[in-house]
């Protein structure tokens, strides 16, 4: 029997990928390199030396995959456009095949009843523009917002809502501090200056949609932070781990400054590299909806060695994804809930922009099922207690690249043979079209 769940009018069914988790054609109609491609190239970096020159060849069989999207029934598309197909060094001349292909993407979207939402900047910077600093470089900012708007003129009259960045915390913890993602840097707390220039280029970036009368949103990765113990210490880690992950990244757009960062040694300034009027620029464009990527809790503990103030303990007793994250669904409402509490009024509606979860199984994946519906459960439990959730894209349509580790984490409604690239929706993609079509069918019998 089809899961059901009591959610308002107007709520919003969607899937989401990544351009360069998906695409391909990496070398295609005047597409520039990104930091991908040079980090995947090397040795050791990614999981068995996969890249993402072919992925799912979604450049070229994008109408099957709308094809597949229609069949969802969906709402909206969530998928990010490719900065080097735009202007492959990431500023000077635009290439206008690159242009071409989102053009086409967007109208065969709209023709099949499905609305586009473009994420901007899903991790695949132009590699010029990390040979300059990437962002490192507060100049990176200006260079993003002149691609916006570049995206934006094309675009902006078919597609009515805009993301910026996508989880502008796990770019700037696994690319530039920790190295285990593109582009590779081992900088530690030294990272930090990257998260004021992704934040500095989405003010930039949201003025430029605002003053074409789009709107605006922001797909943070947020999780419930869990002291391993009542104990003083580690109650100090997990609100320095609190700071950091979610706090850095949301207090700026939506109250206005940086979180107490004094467990890092770093002060409002971060750095330096805040300067007079950054976070006008930041704020000046107030977010018309807060994406919420959601996959689940940390439980954080005191630090056994010098470095960061807090260190990462299990979660035991529950159910493990593929890639070994905990499985809690109802973390996803105490997020929603914890959101709500902590930022009032300034918190604009929100979409669960990223949710699902990697499995072993083929086609008859009961795994994922179940990890959907105890999270729409939990999202449905949020909205009883009066958070404005406005729509659910799960993560992900299609089997694709799993950054660091290739393609051995599956993530998809349909699953992709990377050899032929045959596509084949496992029993997952049916729950999914099933529930999607209840939910609306009951609606209209409301006369929603």
């Amino acid at each position: 029997m089809p899961h059901r769940l009591d959610l308002p009018a107007g709520f919003r069914w969607g899937a989401s990928t990544a351009a360069h988790q998906i695409e391909g054609a990496v070398d295609e109609d005047g597409r520039g390199p990104s930091v991908w491609d040079t980090f995947a190239a090397r040795p050791s970096t990614v999981r068995d030396g996969h890249t993402g020159a072919v992925a799912c060849d979604h450049y070229h069989r994008y109408p099957e995959d709308i094809a597949l999207m229609k069949g969802l029934g969906l709402d909206g598309y969530r998928f990010s456009v490719a900065w080097p197909r735009i202007r492959p060094t990431g500023e000077g001349a635009v290439n206008p095949a690159g242009l071409d292909f989102y053009d086409r993407l967007v109208d065969a979207l709209l023709a099949a009843g499905i609305t586009p939402l473009p994420t901007l900047f899903h991790w695949d910077l132009p590699q010029t523009l990390e040979d300059a600093g990437g962002w490192l470089n507060r100049d990176t900012a200006y260079r993003f917002a002149e691609y916006t708007a570049i995206v934006a003129d094309r675009l902006g009259d078919r597609v009515p809502a805009w993301i910026t960045l996508n989880e502008p915390f796990v770019h700037m913890v696994y690319g530039y501090a920790l190295g285990i993602h593109a582009p590779g840097r081992a900088l530690m707390l030294d990272a930090l200056p990257v998260a004021h220039h992704q934040l500095l280029a989405h003010g930039l970036a949201a003025a430029a949609l605002h003053e074409r009368g789009l709107d605006v949103l922001i797909a943070n990765n947020l999780t419930p932070v869990w002291p391993a113990s009542s104990a003083d210490a580690d109650l100090a880690a997990a609100q320095a781990y609190d700071v950091l992950h979610n706090r850095l990244f949301t207090d700026p757009l939506l109250l206005g400054r940086y979180p107490d960062l004094s467990a890092y040694g770093v002060g409002p300034d971060l750095g330096g590299s805040v300067h007079d009027g950054d976070l006008k620029l930041i704020t000046a464009t107030p977010l018309d909806g807060l994406g919420v990527n959601y996959y689940n809790p940390t439980r954080i503990a005191a630090p056994t060695e010098p470095g960061l103030p807090f260190a990462e303990a299990p979660i035991e007793g529950v159910p493990r994804t593929a890639f070994d994250w905990p499985v809690v669904p109802d973390g996803l409402r105490e997020l929603l809930t914890g959101l709500r509490d902590r930022y009032g009024a300034a918190l604009p509606p929100v979409t669960i922009t990223e949710n699902g979860c990697s499995t072993t199984e083929e086609l008859d994946d009961t795994f994922r099922i179940d990890y959907l519906a105890g999270h729409l459960d939990a999202l449905a439990a949020a909205v009883a207690q009066g958070v404005d959730v406005r729509g659910y894209y799960t993560w992900s349509l299609l089997d694709n690249y799993e950054w660091a580790e290739g393609y051995h984490q599956r993530f998809g409604l349909v699953h992709v043979d990377f050899e032929t690239q045959q596509r084949t929706p496992k029993a997952s993609y049916a729950w999914y079209r099933d529930l999607i079509a209840v939910h609306r069918a009951r609606n209209v019998k409301r006369g929603w």
